[in-house]
């Protein structure tokens, strides 16, 4: 908890009674002894209600948006391969134009590229990395174009055959709406930023009826933070959406499967294998992605046009496998049922693979979860022939979401979401075991995922890595010096220049003492050169100079959060550590020490040692 969460959480102080860099809501005396806040295990305040009551206002609008993209989605596939006003689901393969059918993915890209030419470019890709780049960028603040392109976008793509799926749009569509609201009220970056992920939450939620996995998501991936303040509200947002979409009649879980294997050693060996086999194509999917980005950065012709020539790509692969196109929802269904042979699944794979890799490097709209699970489903229904016995679409099921925790670099996320869709919580510990181990694979073979590498690759550094602020454990006792050089009292101005020049001072301040070792402040040269340049009396005394001004303090047991803000507000590179009981003069800690404690982690990180030997 910083001094903007005192700020937000405590009331208001009487005019007049604050000291200089006091926050509002702190008395004085806690203040000047270091007591700005009860110290616990979490920081959150109150205010975490209020942001989780907007959050349900936040969620409802991410369940109408998902609702509303669901249905554009069916409606344009109607339209565009069959010529009806209609959003029943029908298979792209019975659509009656024959290889007219190539052309379709060939005029949505267009309009895909028109809209985000003429529109936003925000639009482009699979969203997840705009929504962190917003986050993390943009104090998470996204327009209204955003929230109305953004779904119309993916619904034209994704209904005219593009191999995405539609979460990826509606979680910038759900996180859009959750920062336009937060935007119309009195709320800090960090609330912002929760009302953005908790609307990306609820949309996810929608979609899919996940609503641990959406939270989960939120967590692994777009907070950048583990505390109650975001988890509460998000949280609250996802339970909401689940309600609301259970209440409108939306299937859960989405794929219904009941299956599994016995646990055994031969069992965990194979679901291993399977999660090494998952890592390796996640790794490769993602490069696949970027090579073909680069290639299009090559081309001498305007972005705008990209979108066109992927979806000549796509259209292409529609022929040689319909299956491909789309969401693929039913793909996923008919794997889990363990109705592919794995020649079809294969062909899937490779199909799926190559379209949707061009489509999403040149630019289109759409998401890639979707394809994920089905490229991983292709993946472990090829592989089910030689692998253990298990029940029908089990090795689907795991290589699914191997594949998708080992990509997305989320695999609590990608365990809990497949044990959603299915509803099957038997299948709880192959699935961790293989996407844990995909996620180790693509851990320490890529750098990047496939969700951070545009992130970075537009400049901007970014780590997945949550630690607990070493400030926030460490006191000030911990790393301050003890053995402190001061300057009494009663030395003049001019002794304290002449001392100031001295070839032996190395040292660029110094505490002032009085005759009991009580702190009278802070001297150093510009405070020097400042009193003789204003003309003060050369034999006055620096008790006498520094007479009504209060010293910047600090004490041992504080922790080393609240002086790094004092110091921070009151411009001060050094402080004078003082005993809470009589005042005196313990320690000294400069930003020097204050390194020292982020020193300590990186030692424990990185020193090896032996404190046990048996002999």
């Amino acid at each position: 908890m910083n001094k903007a969460d005192i700020m937000e959480s405590a009331g208001t102080l009487a005019a007049g009674s604050a000291t200089p860099g006091q926050p509002s809501g702190v008395t004085a005396a806690d203040w000047e002894t270091g007591r700005a806040r009860p110290l616990g295990d979490f920081t959150t305040s109150p205010r975490v209600l209020l942001i989780s009551a907007i959050a349900v206002v936040a969620g409802t609008a991410g369940v109408i948006s998902g609702v509303i993209l669901l249905g554009l989605i069916r409606l344009f596939t109607n339209l565009s391969y069959f010529g009806l006003f209609s959003t029943v689901v029908r298979p792209f393969g019975q659509s009656p134009l024959g290889l007219l059918r190539v052309l379709v993915p060939v005029g949505g890209s267009l309009v895909v590229g028109l809209m985000a030419r003429y529109g936003t470019e925000k639009i482009r890709g699979h969203g997840i990395p705009e929504a962190i780049e917003a986050i993390l960028l943009g104090r998470s603040r996204l327009d209204l174009k955003v929230t109305i392109l953004k779904p119309l976008s993916s619904a034209i793509s994704i209904g005219t055959g593009g191999p995405f799926g539609a979460e990826g749009p509606i979680i910038m569509t759900g996180g859009a709406i959750g920062s336009l609201i937060a935007q119309m009220l009195p709320v800090s970056d960090i609330e912002r930023k929760t009302l953005l992920v908790a609307g990306a939450a609820a949309g996810m939620t929608t979609v899919f009826g996940t609503p641990i996995a959406a939270v989960l998501l939120a967590v692994e991936l777009l907070l950048f933070e583990w505390s109650p303040r975001s988890f509460i509200p998000v949280a609250t947002a996802a339970i909401i959406a689940e309600v609301e979409r259970t209440w409108l009649g939306l299937p859960s879980p989405l794929f219904p499967f009941h299956g599994g294997m016995p646990i055994s050693i031969l069992g965990l060996g194979s679901w291993v294998f399977v999660g090494l086999l998952a890592g390796l194509l996640s790794g490769a999917l993602t490069q696949l992605v970027y090579a073909c980005e680069d290639q299009f950065l090559k081309l001498p012709i305007h972005w705008m046009w990209w979108p066109l020539l992927g979806g000549v790509v796509v259209g292409i692969g529609g022929l040689v496998d319909p299956r491909a196109l789309g969401v693929g929802y039913d793909n996923i269904a008919h794997m889990l049922a363990g109705n592919v042979l794995p020649a079809s699944a294969i062909l899937l794979l490779v199909v799926k693979a190559i379209i949707w890799a061009v489509a999403l490097g040149s630019g289109t709209s759409g998401g890639v979860l979707a394809p994920l699970l089905i490229i991983g489903g292709g993946l472990g229904a090829a592989l089910a022939a030689f692998l253990p016995l298990a029940s029908p679409g089990f090795w689907a099921l795991t290589a699914m979401c191997a594949t998708m925790g080992g990509t997305m670099r989320s695999p609590l996320t990608a365990t809990f979401f497949a044990v959603e869709i299915t509803g099957d919580t038997h299948v709880l510990l192959p699935l961790i075991a293989a996407c844990v181990t995909a996620h180790a694979v693509t851990v320490l073979l890529m750098r990047r995922s496939i969700l951070t590498e545009k992130v970075a690759r537009r400049g901007h550094h970014l780590t997945r890595e949550y630690r607990v602020d070493p400030f926030a454990l460490m006191q000030v006792k911990d790393v301050m010096v003890t053995d402190v050089q001061s300057l009494p009292g009663t030395m003049t101005l001019h002794e304290a220049a002449r001392f100031f020049t001295r070839p032996d001072t190395r040292h660029p301040s110094f505490p002032v003492l009085d005759s009991e070792r009580r702190v009278l402040g802070i001297v150093d040269p510009p405070a020097v050169i400042d009193w003789r340049r204003v003309g003060k009396d050369r034999r006055a005394s620096l008790a006498e100079l520094l007479a009504g001004q209060k010293p910047v303090l600090s004490y041992p047991d504080e922790y080393l959060e609240e002086p790094i803000d004092r110091m921070t507000r009151a411009n001060v590179a050094h402080m004078a550590v003082v005993s809470r009981t009589d005042g005196r003069l313990v320690g000294y800690l400069g930003w020097r020490d204050l390194l020292r404690a982020r020193s300590r982690v990186k030692e424990e990180e990185t020193e090896r040692a032996v404190l046990y030997r048996v002999r």
